[in-house]
């Protein structure tokens, strides 16, 4: 995924189908300096963590 998708998903009020590591998540905020957004698992919300854009996989 590149920085602007990730960006517009990350404000989108909408419901997008986004993976990393195969596992359902959603992206709360993107960092453009460091190319990383800061995500959470839909299966456990409590756990968030950073992983790099080019990492994430929006679905069909």
């Amino acid at each position: 995924m590149n920085i602007g998708r990730a960006k517009e998903i990350a404000e989108s009020a909408e419901v997008h189908n986004v993976t990393y590591e195969g596992l359902p998540v959603i992206i709360q905020h993107v960092d453009e300096q460091t190319k990383t957004a800061r995500i959470y698992s839909k299966q456990n919300p409590e756990y968030e963590q950073n992983v790099p854009i080019l990492n994430l996989i929006e679905e069909e």
